[in-house]
């Protein structure tokens, strides 16, 4: 046996080797380790290599989804190795002591599951190929659970960001070049030659030419076939359902680098998750299908202004409508995932439960064109979807026809297929049914011959059936002519057969095998009608969750006041009581309110400088103008009061920064990579948000970067901007800068506090508020105090001397304390100027001494 092992094991190579042994996959030496650890699960040992115990583990075949599901989940890729003979089988060739062939059957990995419990219904699952062709970059990305296959071309340089766009939780690339895009898997060179990624499409969609189904480039035909030759390695030559290839034009999308994605959480928190994205907060959908098609609409908006106009006109027409969209919400809330049954239906992995949901959401989605298609005045997007609910007719009443009403998960035991639907199935079940009644029947009469009323006709899996008495009855059935058989003996029970029992088991036997045989033929059967109909099943399953969204956004306008954004071609940018949808909803869960601010940006004013004070609103501000346009843009309502957006073709986003140490990248490096990139893409027709540049290094260096990237955006890049900073000194820039204008997020102080308003308003900040938020944060008073006295000798020095540092080198270190008791004489002393004594009542008094008193002591 560990001769097979070892060899299987070896074609496996890094994967984990599930190895069948009956009822159980059965792991060894090192994989025995890994999964014990990762799963939990006791580690022992089965016999002895080189001397050594074998360490061993197992999990039952019955719940191996399970597990496999927290495999992959840890990183890990399995290998299957399956019987695939029986050990009468192997009786037979080889005699008693005949080995069970085995092979591997599948390589499950992250980016090619299609089961249910494996895969988060709300989450696309995407497997990507890349690979380079004469300087440029093929991506061939498909979601194997629903048979969706992309192709698009880009410049080495734009392949992070295309990849961060996708999500991919699986890349493959040519083993000389897999280092590249992160941790792709290796895969031969020869996987991702053109020519045969050309033939390999061909002959999975049985094509004499790709002309059908658009102009693809040799990078992309390059990858989709290191895409195929993967998935061919990882089905074992059975490939999953794989729809018509896309090729996908790169600039009909907004493009957003890695590090604008993950600044404005778009489908993800930074912290990891999906709680605190912009998708979690947009979100209503009512269908898996629906939410993972919003999250790809968000993570991709469109630079087409007609597409977007399409979609904004049919979240409207489901928003002008609430009853409408009420009904037509709870009627997609109970449909099944069409588009995933299907994908395990092709794939070869279906079950007659899929089947039984393919047929329930096609019956469904016919009712929905029906009733979508008696109402007036239908965008021209609805015109387009309500063709694709139907059309199967013929095969939802085929599968009405066959199918039981709830069909089980398992083919292996039958039970599925309707009555009624072939007469001789009927048959045989009305056999198998009456021989079981003819047992019952003669369990009563042995019962009655032999007296013995405790005797029961009893059926297992290894014995079939055989009557049983308990063992003080047993003497009446071992007699020579009793006509009984004895077979086995347990502790409290013996067991026998009889010659007419023995008939009517075998009668059972033929009659329920011919059963389950007759069921699985009509299985296969169906099964290939719903393979012949994939293309169509698809498009419904599409057209599903594009109405899914749609309505699912226009419940979310009307919930939070959200309006329809115009979309226009010029560089504008004009916002009138602006949200940010993810602070707002956090806010709204504490009973706070959010304070909306307006935007304007225009050719002649187009660069925004916003000084305030920390936690005074900048960073929010910034970053809710970059989502209402990427909203706005994926067709959306967004949170504002009104909203005209000129079509934004880059969207960049520099708001806070933290290091990359495994890049060997500090936090000042990561600044300025970004910010670099910013500088070297962005257009006029860009919007860029850019917080703190410069913070990270002296404070010369500092002002000095920040002061030549405003003048760089202003002058070369030209583009749409909001600049947040510190530096006072930037204001001066508003002297040379024509389409520049200042502005700031207004705080005041009052009775020694600082109160953060969050409100916008024009003009520069009238001071730094950074002690004031210093001593918010509970900064000690004696630091804030020596705080307060290096700023005055700061400022005097500079007033003087123009050196920011003059005037520090007398301040003694430890005057700072002498001076925190002046200052908090002096917050005393006006805190009792503004008291009215005569006003206090006694108790009121005796409270205010009591707090003076712990004030002074603490």
């Amino acid at each position: 046996m560990m001769v097979q092992y070892q060899a299987l094991k070896r074609e496996a190579g890094d994967c984990l080797l599930f190895y069948r042994m009956g009822d159980f996959f059965e792991l060894f030496f090192d994989d025995a380790k890994t999964a014990a650890a990762v799963l939990d699960i006791a580690l022992t040992s089965r016999g002895e290599h080189d001397g050594q115990p074998i360490p061993m583990c197992g999990v039952p075949v019955h719940a191996a989804e399970n597990y496999l599901a927290r495999l992959i989940k840890a990183g890990c890729r399995v290998a299957i190795a399956e019987q695939v003979e029986t050990p009468e089988e192997a009786k037979k060739r080889g005699g008693s002591k005949a080995l069970v062939a085995r092979d591997i059957v599948r390589f499950v990995t992250a980016g090619t599951l299609t089961e249910e419990a494996l895969l988060e219904p709300r989450r696309a699952n995407v497997l990507a190929a890349v690979c380079e062709v004469r300087g440029t970059c093929g991506v061939a990305m498909c979601d194997i659970s629903t048979g969706r296959m992309d192709l698009e071309e880009c410049a080495a340089g734009e392949l992070p960001a295309v990849l961060a766009r996708i999500g991919a939780t699986e890349v493959v690339a040519p083993e000389e070049w897999a280092a590249r895009p992160g941790e792709a898997i290796p895969r031969p060179h020869g996987d991702f030659a053109s020519d045969e990624g050309e033939a390999r499409l061909k002959a999975v969609h049985g094509v004499a030419t790709l002309d059908g189904f658009g102009s693809f480039t040799r990078a992309m035909l390059a990858a989709a076939g290191g895409l195929i030759a993967y998935l061919d390695h990882a089905g074992r030559g059975k490939l999953p359902l794989l729809l018509p290839p896309v090729a996908q034009d790169g600039t009909a999308r907004l493009a957003m680098d890695a590090a604008t994605r993950a600044s404005l959480e778009v489908v993800e928190a930074q912290g990891g998750g999906r709680a605190g994205s912009l998708l979690a907060a947009v979100d209503r959908c009512v269908t898996g299908a629906g939410a993972r098609q919003l999250a790809e609409d968000l993570a991709a908006p469109l630079t087409d202004r007609a597409v977007i106009l399409d979609r904004l006109a049919l979240v409207h027409w489901f928003h002008a409508d609430p009853l409408l969209r009420a009904d037509l919400r709870d009627v997609l809330r109970h449909l099944p995932d069409i588009g995933r049954a299907l994908g395990r239906v092709v794939a070869g992995r279906g079950s007659p439960r899929d089947l039984g949901q393919l047929r329930d959401g096609l019956s469904e989605a016919r009712r929905i064109r029906d009733h979508l298609e008696a109402k007036p005045d239908r965008p021209a997007m609805l015109e387009e979807l309500l063709p694709k609910l139907g059309g199967h007719g013929a095969l939802t009443d085929l599968l009405s026809q066959a199918l039981v009403p709830s069909p089980p998960t398992e083919r292996g035991q039958g039970g599925f297929i309707a009555e009624g639907y072939d007469a001789a199935l009927d048959e045989l079940r009305q056999v198998s049914g009456n021989a079981r009644r003819a047992i019952a029947v003669l369990e009563a009469k042995y019962r009655d011959e032999t007296g013995i009323a405790a005797l029961k006709i009893r059926h297992n899996g290894v014995l079939g059936y055989f009557i049983e008495v308990p063992a003080k009855h047993a003497d009446r059935l071992m007699a020579p002519d009793s006509g009984f058989t004895h077979r086995q003996t347990m502790a409290g029970a013996v067991r026998f057969n009889s010659l007419h029992l023995h008939e009517e088991a075998s009668r059972i036997a033929e009659a329920g095998g011919h059963a389950l045989a007759a069921e699985d033929a009509h299985f296969e059967e169906l099964v290939g009608q719903v393979c012949a109909a994939r293309e169509g099943i698809a498009a419904t399953a599409a057209a599903l969750a594009r109405i899914d969204v749609a309505a699912g956004l226009a419940e979310r306008a009307a919930e939070g006041g959200w309006c329809r954004p115009e979309i226009v071609e010029q560089a504008c940018l004009e916002i009138e009581g602006g949200r940010h949808p993810v602070v707002e909803a956090a806010l709204s869960r504490t009973g706070e309110r959010f304070v909306a601010n307006d935007c304007t940006l225009s050719p002649d004013d187009r660069l925004w400088l916003i000084g305030g004070p920390n936690m005074g609103g900048k960073s929010t501000f910034l970053r809710q103008n970059a989502l209402i346009v990427l909203l706005a843009q994926a067709g959306a309502y967004v949170p504002a009061a009104r909203a005209r957006i000129g079509l934004v073709d880059r969207l960049f986003s520099r708001v806070g920064a933290s290091d990359n140490l495994a890049r060997g990248r500090s936090t000042f490096m990561v600044e300025m990579v970004e910010t670099a990139a910013i500088l070297a893409q962005a257009t006029e027709r860009s919007f860029v948000i850019l917080d703190e540049v410069g913070r990270g290094t002296s404070t010369y260096d500092g002002l000095a970067l920040a002061w030549a990237v405003v003048e760089a955006i202003h002058e070369r890049n030209k583009c749409r901007c909001l600049f947040a900073t510190h530096y006072h000194e930037l204001v001066r820039l508003a002297e040379t800068c024509d389409a520049l204008s200042l502005h700031h997020v207004r705080a005041r102080e009052w009775k020694g506090e600082l109160v953060l308003l969050h409100e916008l308003a024009e003009g520069p900040a009238d001071r730094s508020y950074g002690l004031a938020v210093a001593r918010l944060a509970g900064v000690p008073k004696e630091v804030v105090a020596r705080a307060k006295s290096v700023l005055d000798r700061l400022e005097k020095g500079r007033a003087q001397t123009g050196g920011l540092a003059a005037g520090l080198g007398d301040l003694p270190l430890f005057a700072a304390a002498a001076e925190a008791e002046v200052e908090q004489c002096d917050e005393l002393r006006e805190r009792l100027q503004g008291l009215d004594v005569d006003a206090l009542t006694p108790r009121e008094a005796l409270d205010l001494l009591y707090e003076l008193k712990r004030e002074a002591f603490t």
